[in-house]
Formats: C-alpha cells, sequence, structure tokens
C-alpha cells in the first residue's frame, strides 16, 4: 500500500525496467513528526478541516468564504444623510420633550399619562399608594420604564435618521469628542439635579461608544463574522457531520480506520497533505474495490503516514504561499475594492486550482511586476503539494539561480550544463517511434523559425530511423549534428552498417535524405546550426543515449514528481530556448499520450521567450481534456511572434495583465475581452433665467452668497457598450503589485477580468 497503485509504470512506454529516475541514493524517509504543521492559515487541523468552504465561482477562495450582495446598496450622499439624521434627532428630542414635560396629555389624547398605561397596568395598585412601604419600588419602575421608552425612541429616531451609516462613516474620525466632552460637564454647575442623571447617562454612553470604536478599530466584527462561521472546537458535533472524524470511512463500515484516523486529527500528528493524501488513496479504493484490504492494512500500520509519496516526504521545507490542499487552491491575492471589479468580488480572495490551471494560464508583465514572486512560486508550490499528496505531477522550468522554490521541495533538480547535475534529460523525449521523436525535436530546433517544422521532422526522422535500426538506440548529440550537416564519413559509415544488415526500406530513407541534401534550400542546414548550440563542451555528458547515467524523460508524468531543470541562460541564451521548447513539446505529447489522466499534470514555464510555436499553440488547447495544462510566463507578447499572439491568447483559459504592461500588449488582451454594457449617467447643468422680480432677487442673493448662478440638473442615463478593459488602462491605471486576471475552469465556468491585489 506504499503506492496504492498510483505510481504503477503504465502502457508500454514508461522507459524501461526504471522508468522513474531516483537520486544518487535512496532518499532517507523522515521519521514521522509528533505534530504535523498546521495549515498554512494558522488554524489548527480540527479548524481547518470544520472551517465551510461553500460553492463559488471560478477563482474564489472558498475557504471560510462569505457571499457578497451582487449589487452595491445604495450610498446616500452625505448631505442629505447628515441632514435626515439632524432631522430625525431633533424631531425624536422635541416628542420626548412634549411627552416629558405633559404638554401630549389633557384634551390632545382626552387621557392623563396615556403614555405610562403599560406600566400601570402591570404595576400593583399597592405600590402607587404613597403611605405604602413600596412607593420606592413604584418610583425605580417609572424610571425603567421612562429610559426604556427614550431607548425605544432613539431607536426608531436612529433608524429613521441612518445613523448607524453615519457611525459607519464618520464614527471613528469623530470619536475624540466623546472625550473632549466630561470638561463641559465638570464646567456646570452642580445645582441642577437633573445633570448629576445626565452625567451619569453620558458615561455610560461613553463607555459604550468607546467599545465601539476599539471594536472597529480592531476588526471585532470581522472577528465575530469568522467565528460565526467557523464551527467552535469545543462544541459536539455528529460524526456523520464533522469531517474530522472521517464520515466516509464510517460510512464505508471502516470504523477501525476511522478511529486511527480521526485520533491522529485531534492530536495534530495529521497534516492537511497528510488528509489530501489519505483522501486521494480512499477514492482510487472507490474506483478499484480490491484495493482495500491494503488501505486498511496501511493506515492499521502506518496511521497518518499511510499512503506515502516515494519520497517519505509529507511537507516542504518551507511554504511561502496560502493553501488549502482540501480543496486543492492557492491564494495569490485578493479583488481589489474597485469600481471596475463586480460589487459581488470585491475584497474576495482570489485562488488558483487544477480546474483553472488546467486550462493553461499566460501572464505577462515587465520585468520586476512580480510574475515570479506572486503567481509562479505560489503555483509552483502549490503543485508540489498535489504531489505529495498524490495528486499531481509538476516540471518547473526556469533561469539557473532563481529561487523558485529550495532544492528539498523537489524530487529531481536538472541542471543542463552544470556538473553538479544528477540527472540528464531525454532528447528524444523516452520515445521509440522515430517519426514521433523527429516531430518533437523538430519542434524545439526550429519551431520557432519560419522554415517548415514538417520538412524539419521529415529530414530528422530520415537519419534517426535508420540510426536507430542499427544501433539500438538514437543518435546522440555530436552524432546527430554530422549526420544532419551530411557529413561524408557519418553517411557512409551508416550506410555501410545498412548494407550489412539488409535493410533495404532505411537506406531508401537515407539515400531521399542524401538527394535532398543537394537543394540549395535543404533544411538540414538549418538543423546542423540549432544542433551546434547543443554540442558544446558544456553538455558533453547530457543528451547522452547510450545507456550511460540516469536520464529523465517527460513520460515520468504519469508518477507524483517534483521536477526542476534549470536552464543555463546566462552562457547558453539559444541552448536555454532549445531546451524549453523542447521540454514543452515533450510535456504536451506526453500529456495527451497519458493512459491514466487522474494525475494533473502541469508544466511552469517561468520565462517562455521564444517557446511558443504553432503546433505548441494547438497542443496547449488540447490540454484541457487531458487533465493537464502549462503556466507561460512572458515579459511582452513581443517575444512570440506575431502571427501567434491572437491564438495563444485565445488557447489559454486564463489570462493575467501584470502592471506596467506596454499599450500594445494591453492592446491584445483587451481585444480579447472583448466589451460589457454598462449604464452610464450624463449630467447637464443649466442655468435658471427668470423675469420674476422676487425670483431674480433671490438668484441674486444666491449668486452673491455662494458665488454660483442657480441651474438646473438633468440626468440622462443610458447604456453603452465599452472595453471591459483598454489598452491605456491596462498600461497606465493598474497599480504596481496588481494585476488584471481573468479566469476559466475546464468545465466552461468564466470570470470576468477583476483587478487583484497580488500583495494581500
Amino acid at each position: 500500500m506504499e503506492t496504492e497503485g498510483t505510481y504503477d509504470a503504465r502502457g508500454p512506454r514508461t522507459g524501461g525496467a526504471h522508468p522513474v529516475p531516483r537520486p544518487a541514493g535512496p532518499p532517507p524517509v523522515p521519521p514521522a513528526p509528533t505534530h504535523a504543521p498546521a495549515p498554512a492559515h494558522g488554524t489548527t487541523i480540527t479548524d481547518w478541516l470544520r472551517t465551510p468552504r461553500p460553492e463559488a465561482a471560478p477563482g474564489i477562495w472558498r475557504l471560510g468564504h462569505r457571499a457578497r450582495p451582487e449589487q452595491e446598496p445604495e450610498s446616500v450622499p452625505a448631505r442629505p444623510l447628515i441632514s435626515g439624521a439632524v432631522i430625525a434627532f431633533l424631531a425624536g428630542w422635541l416628542f420626548w420633550s412634549l411627552l416629558w414635560n405633559h404638554y401630549l396629555e389633557g384634551w390632545w389624547f382626552f387621557v392623563k399619562d396615556w403614555w405610562l398605561l403599560p406600566m400601570l397596568w402591570l404595576v400593583p395598585e399597592s405600590w402607587r399608594n404613597g403611605a405604602s412601604d413600596q412607593v420606592g419600588l413604584f418610583v425605580t419602575a417609572t424610571y425603567l420604564y421612562n429610559g426604556l421608552v427614550l431607548t425605544l425612541l432613539a431607536v426608531g429616531s436612529g433608524r429613521v435618521g441612518n445613523w448607524n451609516e453615519i457611525w459607519r462613516r464618520y464614527g471613528v474620525p469623530l470619536w475624540p469628542l466623546f472625550v473632549l466632552l466630561p470638561g463641559v460637564w465638570r464646567e456646570m454647575p452642580r445645582s441642577v439635579w437633573w445633570l448629576e442623571w445626565a452625567s451619569n447617562l453620558y458615561y455610560v454612553c461613553l463607555v459604550a461608544a468607546l467599545v465601539a470604536v476599539l471594536g472597529r478599530a480592531g476588526t471585532w466584527p470581522v472577528f465575530a463574522r469568522r467565528r460565526a462561521a467557523e464551527p467552535a472546537a469545543h462544541e459536539p458535533r455528529e460524526p456523520q457531520d464533522d469531517p474530522a472524524d472521517w464520515p466516509e470511512l464510517r460510512a464505508a463500515g471502516l470504523d477501525e480506520a476511522a478511529r486511527t484516523l480521526a485520533e491522529a486529527t485531534r492530536k495534530g500528528t495529521l497534516g492537511d497533505v497528510d488528509y489530501a493524501r489519505i483522501r486521494r488513496a480512499w477514492q482510487g479504493v472507490r474506483t478499484r474495490p480490491e484495493r482495500l484490504p491494503a488501505f486498511t492494512d496501511a493506515v492499521r500500520a502506518d496511521g497518518a503516514a499511510a499512503c506515502g509519496h516515494p519520497s517519505g516526504e509529507r511537507d516542504l521545507p518551507v511554504r511561502t504561499a496560502v493553501h488549502d490542499l482540501a480543496t486543492g487552491q492557492v491564494r495569490i491575492g485578493a479583488a481589489a475594492d474597485h469600481p471596475r471589479n463586480p460589487y459581488a468580488r470585491r475584497t474576495t480572495g482570489v485562488a488558483l486550482e487544477p480546474a483553472l490551471l488546467g486550462t493553461s494560464l499566460l501572464a505577462v508583465g515587465p520585468s520586476g511586476s512580480g510574475k515570479t514572486v506572486r503567481l509562479v512560486r505560489p503555483v509552483v508550490e502549490a503543485m508540489c503539494l498535489q504531489a505529495l499528496a498524490n495528486r499531481a505531477a509538476v516540471v518547473a522550468v526556469t533561469a539557473h539561480g532563481t529561487a523558485l522554490a529550495p532544492d528539498g521541495a523537489f524530487d529531481l533538480v536538472i541542471a543542463p550544463g552544470r556538473p553538479e547535475s544528477t540527472h540528464d534529460l531525454d532528447l528524444y523525449g523516452g520515445s521509440d517511434d522515430p517519426d514521433e521523436a523527429a516531430r518533437v525535436l523538430a519542434e524545439a530546433l526550429v519551431g520557432d523559425l519560419a522554415a517548415d517544422s514538417r520538412r524539419a521532422a521529415t529530414a530528422l526522422a530520415q537519419l534517426i530511423g535508420p540510426y536507430r535500426s542499427v544501433h539500438g538506440h538514437f543518435p546522440a548529440v555530436p552524432e546527430l549534428r554530422d549526420l544532419v550537416g551530411g557529413v561524408p564519413a557519418a553517411l557512409g559509415e551508416l550506410r555501410t552498417v545498412l548494407e550489412a544488415g539488409g535493410e533495404a526500406s532505411q537506406l531508401r530513407e537515407l539515400d531521399a535524405r542524401v538527394r535532398q541534401s543537394e537543394r540549395a534550400d535543404d533544411v538540414g542546414v538549418l538543423l546542423a546550426e540549432r544542433i551546434a548550440f547543443l554540442d558544446r563542451p558544456a553538455f558533453a555528458q547530457f543528451f547522452r543515449t547510450d545507456g550511460e547515467g540516469r536520464q529523465f524523460s517527460l513520460r515520468a508524468i504519469e508518477h507524483p514528481l517534483r521536477v526542476r531543470v534549470d536552464l543555463p541562460e546566462r552562457g547558453h541564451s539559444e541552448a536555454s530556448r532549445i531546451i524549453a521548447r523542447l521540454l514543452l513539446a515533450q510535456f504536451t505529447e506526453a500529456a495527451l499520450a497519458r493512459t491514466d489522466r487522474s494525475l494533473f499534470a502541469c508544466l511552469v514555464l517561468d520565462d517562455a521567450t521564444s517557446t511558443v510555436t504553432a503546433d505548441s499553440v494547438r497542443a496547449v488547447q488540447r490540454l484541457r481534456s487531458a487533465h493537464a495544462g502549462v503556466v507561460l510566463a512572458l515579459r511582452t507578447l513581443e517575444d512570440v511572434p506575431e502571427p501567434l499572439r491572437g491564438p495563444l491568447l485565445g488557447a489559454v483559459g486564463c489570462r493575467m495583465a501584470f502592471a506596467g504592461l506596454a499599450p500594445w500588449d494591453g492592446g491584445r488582451f483587451a481585444e480579447t475581452w472583448g466589451t460589457e454594457w454598462v449604464q452610464t449617467r450624463d449630467v447637464t447643468n443649466r442655468q435658471i433665467i427668470s423675469d420674476e422680480p422676487l425670483t431674480k432677487a433671490l438668484h441674486f442673493m444666491r449668486r452673491l452668497v455662494t458665488g454660483k448662478a442657480a441651474t438646473a440638473e438633468a440626468v440622462t442615463v443610458r447604456e453603452v457598450e465599452r472595453e471591459r478593459w483598454s489598452a491605456s488602462e491596462l498600461a497606465h491605471s493598474v497599480p504596481a503589485g496588481h494585476a488584471v486576471l481573468s479566469l476559466a475552469s475546464v468545465r466552461g465556468d468564466h470570470a470576468p477580468p477583476l483587478l487583484v491585489d497580488l500583495r494581500t
């Protein structure tokens, strides 16, 4: 049950007896920690499991999400808001004054003390007798009743005058006035009997106001809402409702396994990666019931460490982003409180997950805009965690020295051109079909040029096919360079061996290649020039095909691997671009050829400059159905050939424009995002001209006082079609640390372009 059948070799082409390369030595299996790391948001694993995750639109951070209204409530302008509050206060004060001073009695209402009738009905008759010893109780009841009436009157006036809105807007800035008022009270004469009562009432109000101010400044309402949304840890919950008790296992009759995991959850020895990994194994058991005995044995023997990753690791060395492995999301920011964002999405968390990355993501922004730190690094970290949970395979491609994640976060770190690299890269992607291998290699060598990659693939197949038929493997880089370059000795030696072996069909392929090489426009010259970038002393121990060394093939993405490829961009920039195109071509080929697509496969290119080709754009579109996706980061769309910029934006489902985007790049995004219908209000001011003498005098005095002529407003409301984000807005209105992001899921759900604050 160590693998639960998740990483067993599948299909006929897995690279031989050892399809998955391993590190130089057996990886040390760390001892199971006594306390698993808490989820990234700082709560215990039990509270994390019990936090609600409601269904939400694509890209919303679901952990503890609270839905917002679809429409923004109408905001009353400050002037009528304050005027209405003052009028409501004065009206309430006047009514209370008239009531207290008995002006609302006698012939007005025919009954004396009519407003005291409810209290008189409840108070015994003996309390109202002046000779009774209980007269003090009557006085106390009267004051309490008066206080209740005054409170109800204040609440009613507050609701009519919208005092809560005034407090929300101006309460905190005006709270020092409450502190200054005691000095005024102390200066007033104490001979007034009601002043003591007013003073006491004032201090009660002062304490309440201070508590309200401190609560608002300290975000007590937010804390209260979170506590209301999160079930308390000490509250008893039914086993079938509490995810910490593993109700699915109990429902299947696995009470012992459920008790073991529930105990580990409450003790804190089970982490969020463990939870996701065991849930993944249980899903495999439900689809293949024959795995049930192995699953129960693994849980009984290993507890929280059951069904472990082949590396033996249960978490990453360090986390820099906030993750929720229950939903597979990683938080990258929050939707800005901006008018261009829908009101329902403002201030909500923004997250990415495999359901969104399965449509692929394109991020464009200049250097320093935050693509690596605020997007690529969280995505790579999330995919590594998913791989530890046996849910994903990730290949991250970056320049050497870029701090995407520490080496300990990966199973393999491949660095072509560096002697410390423990693994080699398979030049032919683990394929044994010459035509398939030639097509992928031609895509890497000349895919970025105007040359026909099909002609290049044919030329390569006419050489590597005959070579493999007599040697049992494809040619290495030096041999391939000689064959493509038409070196007579290399071609003559290959011909001799083919004739000796009686390979007539392969001889015809070789003869056809020789005839084509005599043409002036032969593609072999271009191929030889490109292969020369890889035939350098620094790469002498790489791209070997003789079986020596340990090679990594992209066919291994059928296993939950974490791989990082460091490209030698500083000294071999052109070779780095060829390797990046090779990895992209091999990844799309391997992802589409998988027989088991239960693992999500993700390729992350930190710099996709000169990597996008016509074939790769078509392949990216097909990855949605293969449970795979790519993340492409570009400094500018100018790094993509002009004919491919529009198709690339259309091929990916998630698009991200960072701050500092060039206007011509913004124009491409604006065209892709299209237009929307919005409601506009046009206000026209028209001066009022009157012939009446009195009206003229009033208008003249108003002009003297305000300095403005009397005008009348005319408001025109209409619907117009405008761009969601224009090129100018994308280039000049996106603040630093922000990006405009549109999302789409593999199920077809869409989210409009949102201005996202990547710093929260």
